[in-house]
């Protein structure tokens, strides 16, 4: 299958060397360019891709903005969004988005290659490592001063709409969104859970469709937003 991509950044050299480094590959052919995240609906629409590479800083509308709207769209394409910082907040704006993952404009070559075939295969571009990666920059906040405001803290809108996201779940379909927010893989939540892999990827379908979710790593960032993802790895609730 030929992977159809599009690429949406506004610096022009940046859209030739990775038009040139990604047009090289048998599988990809690059089917437009755009330099500003207003051009994304038209040049989806237009064009059709299987996946956007889309970076995040533009000058009208930007890759965070474009990726919510595409996203919010029916049969959109993957996204994967472009970012210069290891470790970004925007990155998590754009995940909660439904971008399928990032990946760093000084990544070798290859890796951006692989990056846009496993997109299009369905699989997100955040190892395990990275996904605990980045959810700890962003649980990093100043340390409560009085257990008063640590409370305070813990009863957000954000933690309790997400927990009662993760109660709507079946008990083992919670259990796997768990170890999904520790960053485990499937194999190692098979082994966890003592359930066979098939079976672990058919809860984690299960868990993406009820909570309306594009991929795994949007079920991390609901369990860390509930605050759930430090629990103890061996002893996941329902064991």
């Amino acid at each position: 299958m030929t992977i159809r991509l599009l690429i949406v950044d506004d610096d022009p050299l940046v859209r030739a060397g990775l038009a040139l480094m990604l047009g090289g590959a048998e599988d990809i052919e690059i089917v437009g360019e755009g330099a500003d995240g207003d051009e994304v609906p038209g040049l989806v629409g237009r064009l059709a891709p299987d996946v956007v590479l889309m970076d995040i800083r533009m000058p009208r509308t930007d890759g965070l903005t474009a990726t919510e709207r595409l996203r919010a769209r029916p049969g959109a394409p993957e996204v994967i969004v472009l970012t210069t910082f290891h470790a970004d907040e925007q990155v998590l704006r754009a995940l909660r988005a439904g971008a399928a993952g990032f990946v760093l404009k000084d990544t070798p070559p290859a890796d951006i290659v692989g990056a846009v075939r496993r997109v299009a295969a369905g699989d997100p571009v955040l190892s395990p490592a990275v996904t605990r990666q980045l959810m700890t920059h962003v649980a990093r906040r100043p340390a409560a001063a009085s257990d008063e405001e640590a409370a305070t803290e813990a009863a957000t809108p954000r933690r309790a709409a997400a927990r009662r996201r993760l109660d709507s779940l079946a008990a083992r379909e919670r259990d796997v969104a768990l170890a999904v927010g520790q960053g485990r893989t499937n194999a190692e939540i098979a082994a966890a859970l003592y359930m066979s892999v098939p079976t672990v990827k058919t809860h984690v379908s299960r868990v993406l469709a009820k909570l309306g979710l594009n991929n795994r790593v949007q079920i991390a960032l609901i369990v860390h937003d509930a605050g759930l993802a430090d629990l103890p790895g061996d002893e996941p609730d329902g064991l």
